[in-house]
């Protein structure tokens, strides 16, 4: 009897003994299936992560849109997978506060603000998004940042305005239409644009030139105010006015009427009829905004590390058949001191 239990009670520790065994190399064995699952999938989020960036800009028209497809284009070209959200606010300074709000709530990873009024819609609703500005003419004097190599905690960018570029189109002016009275149309509501009628007026003192102005509060009054300088203005000249720009074909069209030459503030105006500017290809600002992008999404830099920055260069654009169409004396030197641009 004895023997028997003993029997018994040895077989049943055997069986337990057993089936420990077997169950821990179970656990083995998945846990080493986990952990390499779960390696994989680290790998995955850090290789494959998406960027969600809010595109903020104040209207569409090509020079905007430029530096936009600028932007878009460097971030493609270094290989990071972003997910943007545009909005235009249609030229409507309300909508671009709400616009930036949205942003701000969404929790999108960085803002790029394309003009003056996205950018400071942007930089009042976040200090702690990253921003990035282009088509910017004027940082400092619009309150984005205290100066240009003292960018902010969450805010830097590119400026679309060459420091010459108003100067050497007032000189030009000054040589071919001496005597001439430049006329003038903006926005009063852009601080972008004001500080450009400021710079027009300040080139234009100890020169044969006088300035005449037309303000307008949105684009439909664009073509009043350019008929009110007829008689006055010997010569248009528009700044990169966003709400101007916009609605330029009014411009166009009065200064092919009364023969009046219309200069223009950056070359993507001069291919929709305008006929001169020293300007910059806003593409290339995006491009390079685009390219501070990466470094601060990818960790490398913030935007205090990053100075506001310049376009790099700028050029004389000429189109020659807009030229003829304003009643333009064409000169030889502009052959080999401008490139031509085609109407579009």
């Amino acid at each position: 009897m004895r023997k028997g239990i003993w029997l018994l009670l040895i077989t049943f520790v055997s069986i337990m003994v057993l089936s420990a065994c077997g169950t821990s190399g179970d656990d083995s064995s998945n846990g080493s299936t986990s952990g390499e699952n779960d390696v994989e999938e680290g790998d995955a989020n850090t290789t494959d992560e998406v960027y969600t960036i809010g595109a903020t800009q104040i209207v569409e028209h090509p020079s905007l849109d430029a530096a936009y497809e600028g932007f878009q284009k460097a971030l493609e070209d270094a290989g990071l997978e972003v997910e943007y959200d545009f909005q235009s606010a249609q030229n409507d300074q309300n909508n671009a506060v709400t616009i930036a709000n949205n942003f701000v709530a969404d929790g999108v990873d960085l803002i790029f603000a394309n003009s003056t009024p996205s950018a400071q819609s942007a930089l009042n609703a976040t200090k702690d998004i990253p921003i990035l500005f282009t088509s910017v003419t004027d940082a400092v004097e619009s309150g984005l940042v205290e100066g240009m190599d003292q960018p902010g905690e969450n805010i830097t960018g590119v400026v679309d305005l060459h420091p010459d570029s108003i100067k050497q189109t007032v000189e030009f002016i000054d040589q071919y239409f001496e005597g001439a009275t430049i006329g003038l149309i903006y926005s009063a509501g852009e601080a972008n644009s004001v500080a450009q009628i400021e710079a027009v007026n300040q080139a234009v003192e100890g020169t044969s030139l006088s300035t005449s102005e037309a303000t307008v509060g949105n684009s439909s009054e664009v073509q009043q105010a350019a008929t009110s300088l007829v008689g006055d203005a010997d010569v248009f000249f528009i700044i990169t006015d966003n709400t101007v720009v916009s609605a330029l074909e009014a411009v166009i069209g009065v200064a092919e009427e009364q023969d009046i030459p219309l200069l223009v503030g950056e070359p993507d105006s001069v291919k929709r009829g305008g006929f001169a500017t020293f300007g910059i290809d806003y593409f290339t600002i995006g491009y390079r905004t685009g390219e501070m992008a990466v470094e601060i999404l990818t960790g490398e830099k913030t935007t205090a590390d990053i100075p506001v920055e310049i376009p790099p260069s700028m050029q004389l654009f000429i189109n020659k058949e807009a030229a003829d169409a304003q009643g333009v004396e064409w000169n030889e030197d502009w052959d080999a001191d401008a490139e031509l641009l085609e109407k579009e």
